[in-house]
């Protein structure tokens, strides 16, 4: 592994995660999906925290499979440097055979804001960083896209979708759906179902390097590194339709 700087380890714990996942996968099958969900979680958790104790010794880490003593622990609190990673973002998609909607996110939350960052999409062959932002693509202002969650898409995002002519888009996890937005896949991602830090970190990192819009739904800046790690919805988009989106969320909850 190659270390250069935080964006460039970020990227290389990212992949190098999402290629140990794909070898798991082949390992393991796809006939006891709990199985393999529960060693996907494991074995990258476990590889995430022992690079970092190694190459970043004094960084605390924020991890989605951490304990819950692990996560109260003071430290993090008093910390400048907290890398905040989900090891397998998207479980359930990961354990399903054909399936390339899951990611491995690395962030890093350096004195209060996120500086570094990357999502892994290991089954579609690409790592989006922050050493090398994505070109947001252009919007040619007609009709857009929203992705929203596969299981438990948000009502009131149904009525905003009508409100402002969008359609929406099923995608699986939280990282593979900001993606999207910073690949041209769609145009906005919505939610407010309840997510924690390490479901948005890393994807809000590189979002924010590319210059597109990450928020909480009313417009209010996305705070990592809290006590309590929930940070229950988000709003991510192209830059040119975050005010009308975000007035059509304001006329919803009037």
């Amino acid at each position: 592994m190659t270390i250069r700087d935080d964006h460039a380890l970020a990227a290389d714990l990212a992949t190098e995660a999402g290629e140990r996942l794909l070898k798991v996968r082949t390992r393991l099958g796809f006939g006891d999906p709990a199985a393999l969900r529960a060693e996907g979680d494991r074995s990258s958790h476990l590889f995430l925290m022992e690079s970092l104790a190694r190459l970043r010794p004094s960084d605390c880490v924020l991890s989605e499979e951490a304990t819950r003593e692990e996560r109260l622990d003071p430290r993090r609190q008093s910390a400048t440097r907290v890398w905040i990673v989900d090891p397998l973002d998207g479980t359930r998609e990961f354990a399903e055979e054909g399936r390339a909607d899951w990611a491995v996110h690395v962030a890093l939350w350096e004195r209060g804001a996120l500086s570094a960052g990357a999502v892994a999409l290991p089954a579609q062959g690409r790592t989006l960083t922050t050493a090398e932002p994505p070109t947001l693509p252009a919007y040619d202002k007609g009709r857009f896209r929203i992705a929203v969650s596969r299981s438990r898409p948000p009502e009131f995002v149904q009525k905003l979708a009508y409100l402002v002519g969008a359609d929406l888009v099923p995608i699986g996890s939280a990282g593979a759906k900001i993606s999207a937005v910073l690949t041209g896949e769609v145009e906005a991602y919505v939610h407010a179902g309840g997510q924690f830090e390490w479901d948005s970190a890393a994807p809000v990192a590189v979002a924010q390097a590319a210059g597109a819009h990450a928020s909480r739904i009313d417009g209010s800046p996305l705070a990592y590194n809290q006590v309590d790690p929930s940070l229950p919805d988000i709003l991510v988009s192209l830059p040119e339709l975050a005010s009308s989106l975000l007035a059509g969320i304001r006329d919803l909850h009037r």
